[in-house]
This record gives structure tokens, sequence and C-alpha cells, in this order.
């Protein structure tokens, strides 16, 4: 009698596991492959009990259907998840042979998860109705398991948290102080722009309103530390003229309040960023994000903190995308003179982490000055923009970020002779070597602790920053070597429009960036795979190929344009 042959193993059946979770306790549901319930839902506390009973309906789960992989979605909701995934990531340790059933569990972005939801059960709205619609999602999409963060990474994090809300607070605060000081003494703001500055705390702490400013005479400011000695007259006068409305003890009560509460979050502040560091210095394996010039310890642990993933990013222009340093089109207002501000004019993007953005607009005015892969840059939009630097503070925030995305994927401290960044400057480059007066411009959606020059602050536009220089007639340009090296993708990444493109497949629309018409137009269409474009608004109808682009958004010529793109690029303009 011949002997049986062994059974197949038999596959695992999979279980959706959607779980809702709030501050007190969570919310879960169980669901089959056909969507019908494989237990009963179960809501339980934020507790060691609460876990247990948790874990306790797994275990009944698995013993009916063993072998059993269990799909667990649910909201990436801040503190209230955090102790439920460590919870569930230690049940998802490497499984041994003894082990009842398998873990997979991922963290879906809130908004998205909402989406989800609305669109299996419409308006309706309750934990059981979040919880099924995750784990349908579960069953439906598979989503991967997220891979768990160490306890390090998790402590970076939670102080990066801390800092966002303390700089928050402190931002509003400043917001406070600007229209109680609107009531009371408004010409302060015209005389200086940042009123969070030491001198001026001190100053509203001893002579908080403009009639006890006015009392005082220039000795007494004299004596106030840092007070610039250009300010005093004006102060004076203004205190003696204003037409401030509120005054008397009650007032100046209030302010000097404000001031305390502003000295306080100051100091919160800067006790977090020492705190920041030295998580950052504790992760176990160093990212060398500091070891780029203009980037500092702090701002290298917020970037980490907040990319948490670097292989999450397949471009640079996705992560540039991911912290909103993309201009947008405004076109409305009027500058702090009283004028109207230009029809069309482009500032930060709001998207993005604010604290970030925060950081790295200080780290831009640094990398400015230190930096040569950013101040070649810089000097090059300055030169372009010679009345509006901020342009150029813009680009080089996104410099920055592109060398971060870079140094991150080698996994190699910065090395600023890997390219000759400043070999194009010439003589000019070393005219500039002076200090540039960095510190009166100011990005869209950032405010520093130092005095920015205006209210209207514009961000990196759609030009180029490579400057126009003569064509060398010599040099031979290959055209179609330069275009194997070169996507149209990039372009798009470069002028700010990759995360603004439209469409299903490689067929996609955007605003026009050659005629710059209304941004919310879709006249501009291009193929990613056959690397052409081509504008359908009569009053442009450019098309062409990544060339013919950059020449027409730069009016150069096609071979300015070529040589234009290597130098940008850095791409070898003809073959060996």
């Amino acid at each position: 009698m011949l002997p049986h042959p062994p059974s197949a193993p038999q596959p695992p059946t999979r279980i959706g596991v959607g779980l809702d979770t709030s501050r007190y306790g969570h919310y879960a549901v169980f669901l089959r492959e056909d969507f019908q319930p494989a237990a009963a839902e179960l809501a339980f506390a934020e507790s060691a009990p609460g876990y247990a009973q948790f874990r306790y309906r797994l275990d009944q789960i698995a013993q009916r259907h063993a072998p059993v992989t269990f799909l667990i979605r649910l909201d990436a909701a801040g503190q209230y998840a955090d102790n439920l995934i460590h919870f569930l990531q230690q049940l998802a340790r490497p499984p041994v042979e003894s082990a009842p059933f398998v873990l997979t569990i991922s963290c879906g972005d809130p908004q998205r998860n909402k989406n989800y939801r609305a669109a299996l059960f419409g308006t309706q709205k309750s934990d059981p109705i979040e919880a099924r619609a995750a784990a349908r999602f579960a069953l439906a999409e598979r989503p991967k398991s997220d891979i768990p963060l160490s306890l390090p990474f998790r402590l970076l994090r939670q102080v990066a948290g801390r800092l966002q809300a303390v700089v928050r607070q402190r931002t509003r605060l400043i917001n406070q102080f600007h229209h109680l000081l609107a009531l009371s003494f408004p010409e302060l703001a015209l005389l200086v722009k940042d009123i969070s500055l030491g001198w001026v705390l001190e100053l509203l702490h001893r002579y908080p309103t403009a009639p006890l400013l006015a009392q005082a005479t220039a000795d007494d400011l004299t004596a106030v530390p840092y007070l610039p000695g250009r300010h005093i007259t004006a102060l004076l006068e203004q205190a003696r003229t204003s037409i401030g409305s509120l005054a008397g003890e009650t007032v100046a009560e209030l302010i000097r309040d404000q001031v305390r509460q502003l000295r306080d979050v100051r100091s919160r502040q800067k006790r977090l960023e020492n705190l920041l560091i030295q998580a950052y210095r504790g992760l176990p394996v160093p990212n060398h994000f500091d070891s780029i010039p203009g980037i500092g310890a702090v701002t290298a642990a917020i970037l980490t903190a907040f990319i948490v993933n670097l292989d999450r990013f397949v471009t640079p222009g996705k992560l540039v995308a991911y912290f909103g340093v993309l201009p947008i089109e405004m076109s409305s207002g009027v500058d702090r003179d009283g004028q109207p501000r230009g029809s069309r004019r482009y500032v930060m993007s709001q998207r993005g982490n604010d604290l970030v953005r925060r950081y790295l607009w200080l780290a831009a005015l640094s990398a400015a000055q230190c930096n040569p892969a950013v101040r070649a840059l810089y000097r090059r939009v300055v030169a372009k923009h010679p009345k509006r630097k901020a342009v150029a503070i813009g680009h080089a925030m996104q410099k920055l970020l592109h060398l971060v995305f870079a140094i991150g994927k080698s996994a190699k401290p910065f090395d600023q002779n890997h390219y000759p960044w400043e070999a194009e400057e010439g003589d000019q480059a070393q005219a500039s070597d002076t200090p540039m007066s960095l510190t009166t411009e100011q990005v869209a959606g950032l405010t520093p602790n130092i005095d920015p020059a205006r209210s209207e602050v514009t961000a990196t536009r759609p030009d180029s920053v490579a400057s126009k220089e003569q064509p060398d007639e010599r040099r031979w340009v290959d055209f179609a070597h330069l275009k194997k090296q070169l996507r149209i993708a990039q372009i798009l990444d470069h002028l700010g429009l990759g995360s603004r493109l439209k469409g299903m497949g490689a067929q996609k629309r955007c605003a026009c960036p050659i005629h710059r018409g209304d941004g919310r137009a879709r006249t501009f269409s291009v193929n990613l795979e056959q690397e052409v474009f081509q504008c359908f608004d009569k009053s442009c109808g450019a098309k062409g190929d990544v060339i013919d682009l950059w020449a027409a958004v730069h009016k150069q010529s096609v071979r300015e344009a070529a040589e234009d793109l290597a130098r940008t690029f850095h791409l070898d303009p003809s073959s060996p």
C-alpha cells in the first residue's frame, strides 16, 4: 500500500482588524475576508486590563480560524495610538512556530482613512463606523506592515512635537501682543518690525504704555540693554504724539503680563531645543544631516523627526513638496507702506510642517554664507532678482532639502569638495565674498526671531536660478545627449510644479509656467513618458521637449537653454 502524500499546508485565514483610537479607550472590529464579522466588536480601555481583553479576543479568533494572519489598521492619531502601537508591535515580534497568529500593523493618515470611510458609509460617523472602515481597508488594500520606530526615535519625535507646540504658542502670544499694542502704542510696530526682541520686551516692561514712555528721557532709554541708539529719538517722539486709545495701570499690567509670558515661552523653547539635540545625538545610527553647513543640530533633529523614513520619498522634489517649500501665486492685499501689491506675485506655500519651514528658513540664511553649494545658488538668484533676496532664500531652502536627500541616501557626511560648486562664479564670486544682509528679508509663512524687512515676503518663483551668461560659441552641445540625461519631470520639480500636476497615468495637466496664466487653469499638458509638453492656451501655444520648455520659461534661445540646463543640473553637454 502506497503512503499518502503529505497534505499541503493550509493557507492562513486573513482577519481584518480595524481600530478607532481615542484618549481613554479604543474600539475594535474584526472582519473575515468576505467582510462579515469574525467576532463580536470590542470596546476596551487604555489600560493593562483593557489591552489584556483585546489580546484575549485575538487568541479566541486564532483558535477558531487557525492559522490566522491579522491585518490591523488604525489611525496615526498621535499620543492616543502610541501605546497601542507599541503593544501591537510587541505581539508582532518575529513569530515562532508555536505562535497562535501573525500580525501586520499599518497606521493610516487620518484624512485618508476619513475619505475611505466616507466612500463606504457616507456621512455616518461613529466609533464602530470608523473601525469597520479601517478593517475593510486592511482586507481590501492589504497595506504593508509599518516598520516599528526605535525608542530613541520615538523620544526624538516626542520632543519635536513639544517644541512645535511651544513655537506655535509663542506665535500666538506675539499676535496677542500686537493686538494689545495696537490699542495702547500702535506706532511701535511701525518703528520695530519684531516686537519680541529682547530690548523691546525690556522697554515695554519698564514703560508699558505710550504716556509712561513719553515721560522718560533719552538717558533713561540709553539704560535699556541693547536698545539701538538710532531708535531713541523716534520712540520718544512717537510716544508723545501717540494715537493709542488705551492707557492706565490696568493696560500697563496687561502688557507687563504679556511680556512675562513671552519671556517664559522663549526660555521653554530654548530648553526644548537643548533636549532635542540630546535626543538627536542619542540616535543609534547618525544620519549626518548636521554635517551640511548651515544646518545646525536643532534643524537636523527636526528634519529627522518629521521625515521619519527617507525611503518614503522617491525624488528630492517629493521631499520639497512634503514640507511645502513651493511657490504659490498671490494677487491681493497691500504692503506695509499701504501700496497695492502687484497683480501677480509668488509666496511660500502654507503646506507642510510649520516648524520645519521655520527652522529651515533660518538654516538657509546661514547656508547662503557658509555652504558652497547654497552660496553659489544664492548669488545667481540674487543677481537675477537684486531687490528680492527672499526669492533666493526660498531657493536656498529647496537646495538644503536636496542636500538632505542626497546625504540621507548616501549615508555619508557632506563633502564640500565633492563638486566645484562655485567654479563658474569666477572673479565675480570672489568679489561677492563680503557678507550680504540676509536678516532683512522674510519668507512667507515664517516669522523669524530677527527683524523682517517687510510684511510681503516672496518665496521661490518658477524662474530660473541660473545666471544668463554669454554662450561659448566654441563649445559643442549635443542636444540629444543632453536630453538623455534629463527628464521633463525634473524640470517641473525644479519649477515648483511637480506636486501641482493633475491627471492619471503619464499625461498630466497644470497651469502653464510659460505665459503665467491663471493659477487655476489647466492649459499646460505634459506627457512624462514621451518627454513632451504643449500649452493649449491660444495666447501661448508653446510646445516641444525639455530644452524647449526651459528656453520658453527663461526667454532664451535653444542653445542658451541647453547650456543653462547643463550648468544648472550639472550635466555633460556633449557625449564622450
